[in-house]
């Protein structure tokens, strides 16, 4: 499966932004397919998931009512639109897939295979 990130840019503080993670190969009813976002000197963090199956989401804290993750099906296409923008939400954002998995397991980075290239964020105060 391959994966292509786009729609970062540089936003005021309070503003809007919306990701998009193109997708393609694999089959993709047996895919989740999630946002990491990675400052400089952090760790890479996870931010959003979604399986693509049921549609099931997963977010954390700090994305809960803030961000939302979409899929499109016709487009094969995953979303992450972010609203409420904070300077601390500056990152390079990274998409990535894996198959078969559970929801105790959508958050963690170790589970993920398969990564895009990052698309950065920058949100100015």
């Amino acid at each position: 499966v391959q994966l292509q990130a786009s729609g970062g840019g540089l936003v005021q503080a309070g503003g809007s932004l919306k990701l998009s993670c193109a997708v393609s190969g694999g089959t993709f009813n047996d895919y989740a397919v999630a946002w990491f976002r990675q400052s400089p000197g952090k760790e890479r963090e996870f931010v959003a998931a979604i399986r693509w199956r049921d549609r099931y989401t997963s977010y954390a804290d700090f994305a809960e009512g803030r961000f939302a993750i979409s899929r499109d099906s016709t487009k094969n296409t995953v979303y992450l639109q972010m609203n409420a923008l904070k300077p601390e939400d500056t990152a390079t954002y990274y998409c990535a897939a894996q198959t078969r998995m559970i929801v105790s397991s959508l958050p963690l980075r170790r589970q993920y295979r398969n990564w895009g290239q990052g698309t950065q964020v920058t949100v100015s105060s």
